[in-house]
């Protein structure tokens, strides 16, 4: 269910941009729709659950409305001046990912006491459904991500790699696909430590929501959501920094050796996003 709760804060927050979503609007305007048919994946809401998740949801989707996304549209134009600027560099990205951090967080700590209210009022048929949904899910997971041999995990990352970035500047050149196939044999066998920092995540979401009416459940909730970080051992820190900053350099040598018409592409990508945006009833409401 965790993983259906994190798509609100995935789809109100920058994500949507980064997941390859084009039609931003769309997509935020049905999340009334989305988001309890999702959930129902991993957990039976109840008629009264399903009628207080829905105000909830609507009252988080109004306040982001009005009061989030014009700073998204002004991370937008930052974005946009580094493509324009040809300055895509390490450091601009590390202070854009910082930025959409903090704007994924902001909107995590708003949302995770309407979390805490939910979960604690889950029954034990609820919660015992809910963790074999989460295994189910982490199997599947394993199955695809880790079972392959690392040479096909390999393959298999730079392929999607490759996929999302046709996405946002069009076909990859023959030395920028083998940037990408570089990229993900320097990751190696990062798939183990991730899924491994998934598992540990969910048995610990678990156990703390199989003691939902403790005194300390909102605390362990709440570090659950919003600190992450902090729960995760050394060696996956170590692991996640090295991935970002890969990431990093990879998108720093693919622009570096982009076309004019892949970075007209970007540029017409990045427009449409913030002309979703823009149209966003509550932005024009708010005189934005």
């Amino acid at each position: 269910m965790l993983r259906r709760l994190k798509l609100l804060v995935v789809l109100l927050t920058l994500s949507l941009m980064l997941t390859g979503c084009n039609r931003v609007g769309l997509a935020y305007r049905n999340l009334d729709v989305i988001i309890p048919w999702t959930l129902s994946d991993y957990l039976d809401m109840h008629a009264g659950q399903k009628n207080w998740f829905n105000d909830k949801l609507k009252e988080h989707l109004a306040w982001h409305c009005t009061t989030q996304l014009p700073g998204y549209l002004d991370w937008l134009d930052r974005l946009q001046q580094m493509v324009d600027n040809n300055q895509v560099t390490d450091a601009a990205l590390q202070t854009r990912t910082v930025e959409a951090k903090q704007a994924i967080a902001e909107t995590a700590r708003t949302i995770t006491p309407s979390a805490i209210e939910l979960l604690q009022g889950l029954d034990d048929q609820q919660v015992n459904e809910m963790n074999d949904a989460l295994a189910k899910d982490l199997r599947k997971r394993q199955d695809e991500y880790l079972k392959p041999p690392l040479e096909q995990q390999i393959k298999d990352r730079a392929e999607r790699m490759s996929k999302r970035l046709d996405g946002w500047i069009g076909p990859l050149s023959a030395s920028q696909q083998q940037r990408v196939m570089a990229w993900s044999s320097g990751l190696g066998n990062q798939n183990e430590a991730w899924i491994g920092n998934r598992a540990r995540w969910q048995a610990q979401f678990i156990e703390a929501v199989q003691q939902r009416k403790s005194a300390d459940f909102p605390q362990k909730i709440q570090q659950l959501l919003v600190d992450r970080e902090r729960l995760w051992t050394p060696e996956y820190r170590a692991a996640y920094a090295q991935t970002e900053a890969a990431a990093r350099s990879l998108l720093v040598d693919l622009m570096a050796e982009s076309t004019p018409k892949q970075r007209m592409k970007l540029t017409q990508k990045i427009d449409g996003v913030r002309s979703d945006f823009k149209a966003l009833k509550c932005l024009k409401n708010a005189g934005v």
